[in-house]
């Protein structure tokens, strides 16, 4: 459902949450002319919406993620991998995680 911000027409006015707020409330419904708070009159206020960047396998590792791939049942494929790191992982044998690696290639 969308998030919808409101703000209290008084600026003055004693509600925990003036100036501002954000309801949840479905697309088609109409919008609130009262705080569901105090009950003072409130009107919608036009924001920017959120926008999520996909991230690339590099961008994740340089944040510190780490992306696994399902390439078997319960064996993995770390995409984010650093050196040093196993390319697979088996969720039941996690120890096992550079012998994969020899076994998966062949």
């Amino acid at each position: 459902m969308p998030l919808y911000s409101y703000k209290h027409r008084a600026d003055d006015s004693d509600c925990a949450h003036a100036p501002y707020f954000e309801w949840e409330q479905v697309a088609r419904d109409w919008p609130l002319t009262s705080c569901p708070f105090c009950g003072a009159p409130v009107e919608r206020v036009l924001c920017a919406p959120a926008i999520k960047k996909r991230l690339f396998n590099s961008e994740l590792r340089d944040k510190g993620f780490t992306k696994l791939v399902r390439v078997d049942d319960g064996i993995f494929e770390n995409v984010t991998r650093r050196d040093g790191e196993a390319k697979y992982y088996d969720r039941r044998h996690p120890e096992t995680a550079p012998i994969l690696e020899k076994t998966i290639k062949d």
